[in-house]
């Protein structure tokens, strides 16, 4: 036989309930004999306690809630029963709620409201529910019969939370329902005292009711049906790629419970332990999924089934010289805070006996500072003790499973996945069972954690990296098609999702924690974002505090930059082909290089130098592995290279600079690249790489431009000055060729400085065969003294720029992981 619990959701309206009875139905077809345990119906049971506080209160209100209770269970009934049931029905329920109007009018004039009448109230709810639903099957199935779980339920006084009286809870339980065949109804929650007083059970009373009822009867399952899918992975409300379980043990669901699990209660399943009798959550909604099975053990092999969290604690800290090795010390913590019932969550005391810590739900923290305080009194007065050290607005998360115990390496993914996403750890505990491993941590870092540690032990090595870009230009739009063309190969060979749930520009902003699709991301920024506001833009990300978070700059601008600082101290990782932060003053530089390890984030800026090319990760390596560089050549500017690498025969200088800024390869004003200033800052961030500490002022800059061009106001007017200088680069270009050598834009960097000059180098030289825009780096180290390493390739272009930012996307979530 079975026994069925139906909760306040699965039998909130007629058509839920006769959702409930199809379900009954079917499991009679396999079942002789089916106990029904319901809730009342949804919400009804806050109401009744509200309305009677509000009859205390002497609020005249009272008596339209008690209308809209009868009306309610009325309509309901209506749309249940027959008219010939409804005839029995109706006496019923106005009995009932005669009784209830009174009992407020009493409340009302006399301004009481103690426990015992609260659970006479609360009763109303559960009565009325199991009898309209008994009533509805009996029309159907003829053997359905009432139970009124007050008859069957005995307690002892104790209201609102009254204890069972299992002996003679068992005795009536066979006596009305220990028969071989039948279809009962009865109402959870409720139970009453041998002199026949109504008592309630407390939190979680409904499966409650049903456990004992089906430890009672040796029931075959106890099924909990309740509006989700059985008991999921983490809590959906937080983390997005939750799944139910298939089983669990019995000490699981306990644990999971305790630590706010909401679809099962500890005391609900204790009866069913205790027989061993399997427990199945299933989904009123989904009854043909198979749900999550509870028993005593499992043929499973997974180490960890939840990752939980408790989401408000306050920590409290006992520690002193006069607790080492003293006998009794915690004994006598302990006792003091049970005395004023004051719950402990989580404890956990130094191997030294300094310390001992443990957290509480904040509602009892007054209690319990005043019970530590008077117990030991006189140990503070010696400053033996220390004064208690109080710590507020923090959660614990949890990860449990019976079979971590026997899985090396569950501790070292638990702490790892939230060292890897900036969170820090108060205390920490784990019982001897390895049932749990559980950390205090940050309230602000709850949602975080949980999907950390649920990427790290459920997602089978997958991760979800959440991006939030800022600029649309053609570098970002450009990578965002990149990521989208290559989002299945990530997925199906990295086992890696990359999520845009930022974008802004100057004009618009949107985030979606869901993702921003990547092939209509334009259209939905001119949609549904909001006018732009960069700082709000970045305390949202911040306050979102999404695990694997990536900030993603592909501007120009220097405002951005302006928040490298607090996006890093978020534990938020950088990768930007923005030059200007690197370019800056050599103690801002070396502050993001500090705060990207303080805070163990990645600071990425590949694309600052080489576009798309290897070369600070080249420079990295050579430098990690023991390397001495001793000088790097370069040519660094796409533009200029194709400038100068084009400037042959009788090609005039002018009509070159004018080709490329057609092609793209300049700046609006080409100045700015003949200027030498862009190849200065790529030398200032390698000089910067390398060791050396330079500003921008100590890099010797050639000036490659007749006066006449520097002055002129506008780029129409450069121009015409380019070409009445034409003969000015002619020359320089013709002297060269005279010698057999070219002219090439080149960066220098050695010990004793750095430069950016115009030379003419010949046929020996590895810069001689350039071509088109590439660049090209050459590093002189002691390793590779005779023969340099060369690195060359194009140094311009959104398609390799933007590249070289998603290779930094992909290095992040590799050091996520």
């Amino acid at each position: 036989m079975k026994v069925l619990k139906f909760g306040g959701s699965s039998v909130a309206t007629a058509d839920r309930i006769k959702r409930v009875k199809a379900i009954v139905l079917d499991t009679l077809k396999n079942e002789d004999k089916v106990v029904v345990v319901v809730s009342a119906l949804s919400g009804v049971t806050d109401m009744l306690l509200n309305t009677a506080r509000a009859a205390k209160n002497g609020e005249e209100s009272y008596r339209e809630q008690v209308d809209e209770l009868y009306y309610r269970h009325r309509q309901t009934a209506e749309q249940l029963l027959s008219p010939e049931g409804m005839k029995t029905f109706l006496p019923f329920l106005k009995e009932k709620n005669r009784n209830l109007e009174n009992l407020f009018n009493g409340i009302f004039l006399l301004k009481e409201l103690s426990p015992r009448l609260l659970d006479y109230v609360a009763s109303y709810g559960e009565l009325v529910s199991s009898y309209i639903i008994a009533m509805h099957f009996k029309q159907t199935i003829p053997e359905a019969t009432h139970i009124d779980s007050r008859t069957v339920i005995r307690t002892d006084d104790n209201f609102m939370m009254a204890n069972v009286d299992f002996e003679q809870t068992n005795t009536n339980i066979q006596t009305q329902m220990g028969g071989d065949k039948g279809l009962y109804v009865m109402g959870g929650f409720i139970a009453s005292t041998a002199n026949e007083v109504t008592t309630t059970l407390g939190r979680g009373g409904s499966d409650y009711t049903a456990a004992i009822v089906a430890a009672g009867l040796d029931a075959d399952e106890l099924e909990i049906w309740t509006d989700v899918d059985g008991v999921k992975t983490s809590d959906p409300r937080k983390v997005k790629e939750t799944f139910s379980l298939p089983e669990m043990t019995y000490e699981e669901a306990m644990e999971m419970s305790h630590f706010g699990a909401k679809v099962i209660h500890p005391p609900t399943i204790q009866p069913a332990l205790n027989k061993l009798i399997p427990l199945r959550i299933r989904n009123t909604f989904n009854p043909t999924f198979p749900g999550t099975l509870i028993t005593e053990t499992t043929s499973d092999d997974i180490p960890v089934k939840g990752v939980t969290s408790i989401g408000k604690i306050t920590l409290i800290s006992v520690q002193g010289s006069g607790m080492i090795g003293v006998t009794g010390i915690a004994g006598r913590l302990f006792s003091a805070l049970a005395r004023n019932k004051v719950n402990i969550i989580l404890i956990t005391q130094a191997s030294s006996e300094h310390s001992i810590t443990f957290a509480i739900r904040p509602t009892d923290k007054t209690k319990a500072i005043n019970a530590v305080n008077e117990e030991f009194t006189n140990e503070m007065k010696l400053n033996i003790i220390d004064e208690l050290e109080v710590e507020d607005g923090l959660s614990v998360v949890a990860v449990i499973g019976s079979k971590m115990k026997n899985t090396i390496g569950v501790s070292g993914n638990f702490f790892q996945a939230l060292a890897r996403n900036g969170v820090n750890i108060r205390a920490i505990a784990q019982g001897s069972s390895e049932l749990n491993i559980s950390a205090v941590i940050n309230q602000e870092n709850e949602t975080k954690s949980l999907n950390a540690l649920h990427e790290a032990f459920f997602l089978s090595g997958r991760k979800t990296v959440n991006l939030f870009i800022v600029g649309t230009g053609l570098i970002s739009s450009t990578l965002v098609q990149q990521i989208h063309q290559q989002a299945a190969y990530l997925k199906d060979k990295l086992s890696l999702e990359v999520r845009l749930v930022g974008l802004t520009n100057t004009r618009r902003m949107l985030i979606d924690t869901d993702g921003i699709e990547l092939d209509k991301w334009e259209d939905s920024l001119n949609t549904n974002g909001e006018i732009a506001d960069l700082a709000a833009f970045i305390e949202k990300m911040q306050s979102l505090n999404l695990s694997n978070s990536i900030f993603v700059d592909c501007t120009a601008s220097e405002t951005p930059i302006g928040y490298y600082e607090r996006i890093l101290k978020s534990s938020i990782s950088i990768s930007t082909p923005n030059k200007i932060a690197n370019s800056s003053s050599q103690a801002d530089y070396q502050k993001l290089q500090f705060l990207a390890k303080k805070y163990k984030v990645k600071f990425l800026y590949e694309t600052n130098v080489g576009a798309g090319l290897p070369v600070i990760s080249t420079l990295t390596d050579l430098l990690q592995s023991g390397d001495e560089v001793l000088k790097i050549e370069a040519v660094l500017s796409g533009s200029l290279s194709f400038i100068f690498n084009t400037f042959k025969g009788d090609l005039k200088f002018s009509d070159i600079v004018k080709e490329a800024k057609e092609r793209g390869y300049t700046e609006p004003d080409p100045r700015d690249d003949l200027s030498g200033k862009d190849v200065a800052r790529k030398v200032l961030i390698l000089s910067r790489e390398i060791g050396q500490s330079i500003e921008m002022k100590d890099i010797d800059i050639e000036n490659i431009l007749p006066q006449a061009c520097l002055d002129a106001q506008t780029i129409d007017d450069f121009f015409a000055a380019l070409v009445a200088n034409d003969d000015f680069f002619a020359q320089k270009r013709d002297a060269a060729a005279a010698s057999g050598k070219v002219l090439r834009f080149l960066a220098t960097i050695e010990p004793s400085g750095a430069s950016v000059a115009l030379k003419a180098v010949d046929a020996s030289d590895p810069f001689y065969g350039l071509s088109g825009s590439d660049n090209m780096i050459v590093f002189t180290t002691a390793r590779y003294k005779e023969r340099p390493l060369v690195v060359k390739g194009p140094g311009a272009g959104a398609e390799v720029t933007a590249a070289g930012v998603f290779a930094e996307i992909i290095a992040i979530s590799n050091y996520l992981s």
